[in-house]
């Protein structure tokens, strides 16, 4: 995957056109080229967007990062399953990158569930179903739950959160963080953010809502 991402990069056309990109972009595609030899930085703090403006990991404290390097994944669609502390450089690929002769549901689906079927104790699955795709959680089990954020209106309705989304996992991470906590069930979990007044319950089979 590196070296067809950095071989793609040699065409800026071509790039631009895999990444859906404009020409105010291009830097984005220098970056590209680079990856073996520009400089890192931990994963946690290389990414952008609301999810980590909601993190807000410039102000996380030493243990908070230390657990965060102990606890949490994020899923890269260039370098895959990546721990929070793995030093990244700077790159541009999505979930719904288009490279000539490369599949990222074809690179990653099987090698990335694999991964997570062998992990043992409770998994929290905050990604988005886009970036699921790309390496589902082992299904079947109770302690492997994908979070599913919802709004509820004046009717007293629940819907999905679409907009807000990104922000109420940012948020939620944050939280956790924080707390410190290596939660050894669900349960546990559930009675942590009723706790702290969070409103997160069991949803459908292998799911937790989260209403924000």
């Amino acid at each position: 995957m590196l070296s067809s991402t950095r071989k793609l990069a040699k065409n800026l056309t071509t790039m631009s056109a895999a990444l859906k990109l404009g020409p105010n972009q291009h830097f984005e595609l220098l970056r590209n080229r680079a990856l073996t030899t520009s400089p890192t930085m931990p994963a946690i703090d290389r990414y952008a967007g609301v999810l980590y403006d909601a993190l807000a990991t410039e102000s996380l404290s030493d243990a908070a990062r230390d657990f965060a390097a102990d606890h949490l994944v994020i899923h890269s669609a260039l370098f895959g399953l990546l721990g929070a502390s793995d030093p990244v450089p700077a790159y541009r690929l999505s979930h719904d990158s288009r490279l000539p002769g490369v599949s990222l549901r074809s690179t990653w689906r099987a090698s990335i569930s694999r991964v997570l079927a062998d992990h043992e104790g409770l998994i929290l699955d905050l990604r988005s179903e886009a970036y699921v795709e790309l390496g589902p959680a082992p299904g079947g089990r109770n302690d492997v739950f994908y979070l599913r954020l919802l709004s509820e209106g004046a009717d007293g309705r629940q819907r999905a959160l679409n907009h807000f989304n990104k922000k109420g996992k940012g948020e939620f991470t944050r939280a956790l963080l924080d707390s410190g906590i290596s939660f050894d069930s669900v349960e546990s979990l559930l009675e942590w953010a009723t706790g702290r007044g969070m409103r997160l319950s069991r949803g459908v089979a292998g799911e937790l809502d989260l209403v924000v």
